[in-house]
């Protein structure tokens, strides 16, 4: 019979925390960069 180690919660936190603060830094980029493009576009129909 097999014995499966179920990892720490510690673990576990750690790593949601990791992938949640990853989701987050790619989200917050993509708003970055979407606000320079319709800055860009608004500038350009505004001149």
């Amino acid at each position: 019979m097999k014995t499966y180690n179920k990892p720490a919660a510690s673990k576990l936190v750690a790593r949601f925390d990791r992938e949640l603060k990853n989701i987050l830094m790619n989200d917050l980029k993509m708003l970055k960069q979407a606000k320079k493009q319709f800055t860009y576009t608004t500038r350009l129909s505004v001149a």
